[in-house]
């Protein structure tokens, strides 16, 4: 089997992008903007290309960005500009997703796809991308991906449960330019759950400095006191090396609430940065991820509380393989006999 060209759109630190390199893929182009984010990319890819920061000037001149295969993209689920939209349908006048997204970084995402046609693309964001706007957000998008552009979509929510422990929702969006016998719904999850041992260090080895301070403990005891005594369940999350944590979130750095980590006799501590680095499936196996000395802990939490599970991802690559395999013979038999 020959190889193909992906590029990675919203790239982050790679997590989309490991997976489609464990099936064949060669990365021909990258676009990220956050150069914290940028620095551990490189770090940890070494690429024959440069990377793009804003990916709108390459929406407005799609050629600028080489041939490809497959689009891979974890696009910011910013608000879409729908404003009108329902009264063109009442009024019965076309309208396409030059009006229906305009403004948001999925306008750009499609640009793209429409120019250069690949053969598959994945896109990924938060569970609730589907419920965004009473649903019209999502509408929208299947709208341009399936009629404007036409491709034939599936999409679903998938936990990291089975491959980290930790409670992870997150949307995929799988698309293919011509049919395929690829199911998405019907893809069956290991019935693994991983427990937070598998990713801890041992506590007596851990930096103090990740250990809470008594009066960032205090605020975190007396907020959740405080929540409980109104019925709702906000607060931290105390772990302990047998359960599964919360989702990480890129606000993490900020107290640790979301995932604090029991120690014997002292204060919880949070996550080390390598830590959530096996959290979010970066660092599995013989696979080790690399944080640069010149990216902070901050930068570091923020990474992981934006990216994908990485195992997850590469789940769905190798469910697509076969199929993504198929289709570039046949568009390549095509492209020859044309």
């Amino acid at each position: 089997m020959s190889h193909f060209r992906f590029i990675d759109l919203f790239a982050g630190i790679g997590g989309l992008r490991i997976g489609f390199d464990g099936i064949g893929g060669h990365c021909v182009f990258t676009s990220e903007w956050d150069k914290y984010a940028q620095r551990t990319y490189q770090t940890n890819f070494r690429d024959n290309h440069k990377l793009a920061g804003d990916i709108r000037p390459f929406s407005e001149d799609p050629d600028l960005i080489p041939e490809f295969d497959v689009l891979l993209a974890g696009f910011p689920c910013q608000p879409f500009s729908i404003a009108g939209v329902s009264k063109k349908n009442a009024l019965g006048r076309p309208h396409g997703f030059l009006d229906a997204t305009q403004g948001t970084l999925f306008f750009d995402t499609a640009k793209i796809i429409k120019h250069h046609q690949p053969t598959a693309f994945v896109l990924e964001n938060v569970k609730n991308l589907e419920r965004h706007d009473k649903g019209k957000t999502f509408a929208t998008i299947m709208q341009v991906l399936e009629k404007e552009l036409g491709y034939y979509v599936q999409h679903r929510v998938i936990s990291s449960a089975p491959w980290v422990p930790q409670k992870r929702e997150r949307i995929f969006i799988v698309g293919f330019k011509e049919p395929t016998t690829f199911n998405f719904n019907k893809l069956i999850l290991p019935e693994t759950a991983p427990k937070l041992e598998t990713i801890l260090e041992d506590n007596h080895d851990v930096d103090p400095k990740y250990t809470l301070t008594p009066r960032l403990w205090e605020y975190l005891q007396g907020y959740r006191a405080k929540h409980e005594a109104k019925g709702n369940g906000f607060g931290y999350g105390l772990c302990g090396p047998k359960e599964v944590a919360r989702t990480l979130s890129a606000r993490y750095y900020k107290d640790g609430s979301e995932i604090l980590i029991r120690q014997q006799g002292k204060r919880p501590r949070r996550l080390t940065p390598q830590e959530c680095a096996r959290l979010m499936g970066f660092e599995q196996g013989n696979r080790k991820w690399i944080i640069p000395p010149d990216v902070s802990d901050t930068q570091a939490y923020k990474q992981f509380g934006n990216a994908v599970v990485v195992p997850v991802v590469e789940f769905i690559a190798n469910a697509m393989k076969p199929h993504l395999y198929t289709a570039l013979a046949q568009k390549r038999v095509a492209s020859k006999a044309a």
